[in-house]
This record gives structure tokens, sequence and C-alpha cells, in this order.
């Protein structure tokens, strides 16, 4: 894997602009750090609570959800809209069962829907329209699945599309990985496409941002 393009003290300088989390959120911060387990951190976490409160979202589904972190942001945000609900969905029901954890422990127990399985099938056996879909899944797979993120979101949601600098490896013309390959098509898919309004933000390792018209 490339070296990540976001010089680290860019990223550490954006990560203390986040107003100070609960302490469940802190536990789940260290606990990625002493692990490497990857979440979308502070940073990420609160551009994807912000853009959730900014259009009002009470449907979001996620579409990998890790041990529930970014899953909290966006339940912050539907909690404070007034009310609605977020689907959390992994394959592993262990995963699945630490994120219930943290997220009763942050109080979102009625907010979140927990779902264990593949997450496209699981999004296309939801009933929708939902505000806003998070994306991710195995990079591979990023470009099949806008299908039926296109059918699931409403016109004026926002799609979010997390690792789309994928540690550099985008610029490196060598790297033909399906994973790769797969970050690539889906952010010509998104920006060229008149359907949607599509941003790269380089924030961490990169959010695409797309509101579909």
């Amino acid at each position: 894997m490339a070296t990540d393009p976001i010089p680290e003290q860019v990223r550490d300088y954006l990560d203390t602009l986040v107003p100070p989390r609960p302490a469940e959120l802190q536990r789940m911060e260290a606990y990625a750090q002493e692990t490497g387990f990857p979440i979308v951190g502070p940073a990420s976490g609160y551009l994807c609570y912000q853009l959730a409160r900014m259009i009002r979202a009470q449907r979001i589904f996620e579409l990998g959800s890790g041990y529930g972190y970014s899953t909290a942001w966006f339940a912050r945000a539907v909690y404070e809209n007034g009310g609605g609900g977020v689907h959390h969905v992994v394959w592993d029901a262990e995963l699945s069962q630490k994120a219930r954890g943290h997220l009763d422990a942050l109080g979102y127990h009625d907010i979140v829907t927990y779902h264990v399985g593949e997450a496209v099938a699981a999004l296309q056996a939801t009933e929708g329209p939902f505000d806003i879909i998070f994306n991710d899944i195995d990079k591979a797979g990023y470009p099949a699945s806008i299908a039926v993120i296109a059918e699931k979101l409403r016109p004026g949601g926002v799609l979010i599309i997390d690792n789309m600098l994928w540690h550099g490896g985008i610029f490196d013309t060598s790297d033909q990985s399906p994973d790769t390959q797969g970050v690539r098509e889906v952010t010509r898919m998104l920006t060229s496409d008149p359907a949607w309004i599509a941003s790269l933000v380089p924030i961490r390792d990169g959010l695409i941002v797309a509101y579909r018209q």
C-alpha cells in the first residue's frame, strides 16, 4: 500500500478541531488506536454528523459499520434531528454485538437496527428511501453497489463513501488490484454521472460526498 497522502500533522490538527466526545466514543477511538482497527476517526465522523444534521436526516443506512463508531455519529445526528433510525450492517455476529454494547452505552438502543450479513444485500432487502447512505464495504465492491444505492437513496439524499484516497494507492499506476480499481471506478462513476453532484473531501483517507439529484 502506498504512503498516506495526507500529512500526519494535518490529520492530527483536524482531529483537534472536533469538539469533546462522550467517554464511550473516546473508548472506541482508543480501542482503534490500540488494535489498528480501521474506523473513520474523529474528523471524518464529525463531518458525517454535520452532513446528517444539515439535511435533517432521519433514515440512514450504513454499508459496513465495524463496531459502531461511525454509527454513533449518525445516531447522534438522528437523535438531535428529532428521531428516526440508523441501520448498522456487518458480516460478523460478534462484531455486531460489540457495536450494540457501545451504542447502547451511548443511549442509542432505540435508534439503531442491526443486520448481520452482506451489506448490499441487506440494503436491497430493506425498505427505503434513505436520507443518507454510508458506504465502507470491500473496495472492489464499490462500483456494483451504486445501482442499489441509487434505488434506495431519496432525491436530495447524500451518499458518503470512505477510503477514496485509498492510502495513496489510487496514485500508483502499477497498482491494478481489485480494491484500488474499485475505488478508481466508483470515483469516475460518481463524478461523471449527471445524476450525482460529487466531491472528494481530502480528510483522513478521503470521503466522497455525493448529492443525488
